[in-house]
């Protein structure tokens, strides 16, 4: 991270099993190859995730999981199972944001609400220098660590870290935005490549649900 990471912080990541990232300036270059790498060669992603956020204080504010699937360029289901069931869906032209206790879709054009974003890292296209400045952190407890700096100034997060085992899987991630919201995100059970039906990426809101536009 940029600064010392404090006691809340460190609790979150070892509840999550993350490794703490190293301090910039311990480079190697096998992280950003890795996610060159794996954009190169990753068409199509899922897996599982554990999320832990902090505020701005850094209180733990939520523990979270779900699963996540993509599809590249600019297809994704980022879906929340616990605590409270969200689902936010990508079809390349918009991107759905479903909360389901409160029956409500919010629904904005792609490339508003992507922007330099994690979903844009990950399942944008394969010219990732274009909006992010790379940087690698080195080796921690056998975890390669790079870091995204977004490009666009309007971008709400500060970075995005990426942890990856020194195989070249994806391991990690961790993500400070601009309000002082830290988030940590550990994946499991990664399938590379996998195949999805037809129209899997499309949304269709419920019968009766509050849709709005922005």
């Amino acid at each position: 991270m940029h600064t010392t990471i404090s006691r809340t912080i460190f609790f979150l990541i070892l509840m999550l099993g993350i490794p703490l990232p190293p301090t910039l300036g311990n480079a190697q270059a096998a992280a950003t190859d890795h996610l060159k790498n794996f954009i190169k060669e990753t068409h199509t992603v899922k897996a599982r995730f554990s999320q832990a956020l902090s505020d701005k204080n850094e209180r733990n504010i939520q523990q979270s999981n779900g699963t996540l699937e993509f599809e590249r360029p600019d297809k994704f289901r980022w879906i929340y199972q616990e605590p409270y069931e969200q689902s936010i869906i990508g079809d390349g032209k918009q991107v759905w944001f479903y909360d389901q206790d409160l029956d409500q879709v919010t629904v904005r054009p792609f490339n508003i609400a992507i922007g330099s974003s994690p979903a844009a890292l990950l399942a944008g296209s394969n010219t990732i220098e274009d909006n992010f400045e790379l940087n690698n952190l080195g080796l921690q407890d056998e975890i390669e660590w790079m870091e995204a700096i977004p490009k666009e100034k309007d971008s709400i997060f500060e970075f995005i870290q990426l942890g990856f085992s020194t195989e070249g899987n994806l391991l990690y991630m961790a993500l400070k935005d601009h309000f002082g919201q830290t988030t940590y995100l550990k994946f499991s059970e990664l399938a590379r490549n996998p195949s999805f039906p037809d129209g899997f990426f499309k949304f269709e809101p419920p019968d009766g649900t509050d849709v709005i536009s922005e």
